[in-house]
């Protein structure tokens, strides 16, 4: 395959995953296949991928590998040619990476667009790109400033953006040396894909990136300090969907006009009810009188009865929230059943298919 080297044409998108953090809403779905804005969030990367040129992407695939390509196929819908590689057993950011190495008809010094399954991010993908042929690099990384870098690994850069470290999360003040920290998108220099080991498990993180550091590779950092946020936990993952809805989070995949709510056709809401901060309503699901639904996801076929107040929340699949029941940063499973006038919050979790009676757990008012 030709290309115009200064523009990449191939990706590998890394969505093995068991989204561990985010059970119980991966319990039955891989976490990129958890909707987001209405449809699953792997499409709203794969639309972004190809809205930058993107042409050939490979999935690498582990966890509930089976469900991908009967939802996107060959990605002809998408304007994209893609394919699944799925691992027997977790090889790691790196060794996934290298394990679908094989599907790839670029050339030596082809850029290679790599990124992870659970980053939103309103990453300019072509300055990436760019940055990436016009330094020379080996590997470009996309870096993002955050307030607090503890919970992350640090990349400082030097005056010209040339990667000098890669620092474990800092535990003082004295090893926060840079509030610049790996975004999870970027660019290889297809040659290095081929020079990490095969078949064992390998952290770009941990091993390919420091070690092509100390043997002396260019790895040239980008900041794009645009919209970024780590999709790992239920909380992160509702927002991200209501950031998506609302427009703050850039994104050709949602399925409507940017606003306060979005509401799948097929939906019943009745018309008393309030939905606001961008708060969506899945394919199915029916939303009963005086209810108040504020920031959260209502996934397909779930059912909210009169009166209830739902902040900040996800409701599963095919679940049920009872009459009058308030849940604020809760996470209700596929197929649960929540009774009437239950009070649940700050990030309490009910088990797919688990069933709460009326009135089971309620918080007073001093609380």
């Amino acid at each position: 395959m030709t290309q115009d080297r200064t523009q990449a044409q191939e990706a590998i998108l890394l969505v093995g995953g068991k989204g561990t953090r985010l059970r119980p809403l991966t319990v039955n779905t891989p976490k990129p296949m958890v909707p987001a804005a209405g449809v699953p969030f792997l499409t709203h990367q794969l639309a972004r991928a190809r809205a930058a040129g993107i042409e050939h992407i490979v999935l690498a695939t582990s966890y509930l590998a089976e469900v991908f390509e009967p939802y996107f196929g060959d990605g002809s819908s998408m304007g994209l040619h893609l394919e699944y590689v799925t691992e027997e057993e977790p090889l790691g950011t790196g060794g996934a990476i290298r394990n679908v190495a094989s599907r790839l008809g670029s050339g030596p010094d082809d850029p290679v667009l790599i990124f992870n399954g659970d980053i939103l991010t309103g990453l300019d993908i072509r300055s990436l790109v760019s940055t990436h042929t016009s330094s020379g690099a080996d590997v470009s990384l996309h870096l993002t400033r955050v307030e607090d870098p503890r919970a992350f690994g640090l990349v400082p850069t030097d005056g010209t953006g040339r990667v000098t470290a890669f620092l474990e999360k800092p535990q003082t003040p004295e090893e926060i040396v840079t509030d610049q920290i790996n975004a999870g998108a970027y660019v290889f220099r297809r040659s290095v894909i081929d020079s990490i080991p095969a078949g064992r498990p390998v952290s770009v993180e941990r091993e390919t990136f420091p070690d092509l550091l100390a043997a002396g590779a260019h790895l040239q950092g980008m900041v794009d300090s645009t919209y970024w946020l780590d999709l790992g936990t239920p909380q992160a993952f509702v927002r991200g969907s209501a950031d998506l809805v609302l427009g703050r989070a850039p994104s050709p995949a949602v399925p409507g006009r940017c606003g306060d709510s979005l509401v799948l056709p097929t939906a019943t809401v009745a018309p008393d009810a309030k939905l606001s901060g961008g708060t969506v309503i899945g394919a199915d699901a029916v939303v009963g009188e005086g209810a108040r639904i504020t920031g959260s996801t209502v996934l397909d076929g779930a059912t909210v009865d009169p009166g209830a107040v739902i902040t900040d929340s996800l409701i599963g699949a095919g679940a049920r929230v009872g009459a009058r029941t308030v849940l604020t940063g809760a996470v209700i499973g596929d197929g649960a059943v929540v009774g009437p006038d239950n009070e649940l919050r700050d990030g309490i979790r009910i088990w797919c298919d688990a069933t709460l009676p009326a009135g089971a757990v309620r918080f007073s008012s001093d609380q």
